[in-house]
């Protein structure tokens, strides 16, 4: 994790500043741009291990850049941290349908940021490092290849939404509640943040298809993968 390089996109300098200082002295590299064409042209041109992007920008505002680099063949697997002042349930939701693996709203604490652009690398590295495919009936779950396919299609997904499919695949059969979820699959324990869990499962069923049935809800507790067998 150190020596990785975070590229951060925020117009507001002092910001941008603090989020450099805190990260460098975390042993990360940083790259910075202030507008949104410039950040995603120096991510295509660098391809950092994760990028913090605010979402108001000028010229592409940070949708369009989360958009554009998950779209992209060589820079869809980035993981994306948004920050931003947008605050609403409504922004979250956005940041997540077009891919952000996490979300994190000013005024922001600087530590709260480094444990979180850590929580993500961390579980990136995890899926990297993971064992062998994971088969269950017309569902194939790669990790060496950061790969799915669901009745033999492939599915685009995000590392957070690999990984928290890998950890409800792995563990068919088990409830795993929010928390629980939040702890393994983001890498941190804030009950505030348990509709981050919610947003992520719905676009994940999306994604899934026919087998979106396959991740069931349990009513006031959180979330089972249905063992067929």
């Amino acid at each position: 994790m150190a020596q990785a390089t975070i590229l951060v996109v925020e117009d507001e300098i002092d910001i941008l500043e603090v989020v450099d200082f805190n990260l460098q002295q975390a042993g990360f590299k940083v790259l910075k741009a202030t507008d949104g064409g410039e950040g995603h042209a120096l991510a295509r041109r660098e391809h950092p291990d994760l990028v913090v992007l605010d979402l108001m920008l000028p010229g592409m505002d940070g949708k369009e850049v989360c958009r554009r680099l998950k779209q992209g063949e060589d820079t869809r697997h980035i993981p994306v941290l948004m920050l931003t002042a947008l605050s609403s349930e409504t922004d979250r939701i956005i940041g997540f349908e077009i891919g952000a693996d996490d979300y994190l709203t000013k005024p922001f604490s600087p530590r709260e940021l480094v444990l979180r652009v850590q929580a993500i690398l961390r579980r990136f590295q995890e899926q990297e490092d993971a064992a062998a495919p994971l088969k269950l009936d017309d569902l194939v779950i790669d990790p060496e290849r950061h790969s799915v396919k669901a009745g033999g299609r492939d599915l685009d997904l995000t590392a957070t939404e690999f990984k928290l499919l890998y950890h409800l695949a792995s563990r068919a059969g088990r409830v795993q509640t929010r928390q629980m979820l939040l702890e393994r699959v983001w890498g941190y324990a804030y009950e505030g943040y348990a509709r981050t869990v919610d947003t992520h499962v719905r676009r994940l069923r999306k994604k899934l298809g026919d087998l979106s049935d396959r991740i069931e809800t349990v009513r006031g507790m959180g979330y089972r993968f249905r063992d067929e067998s």
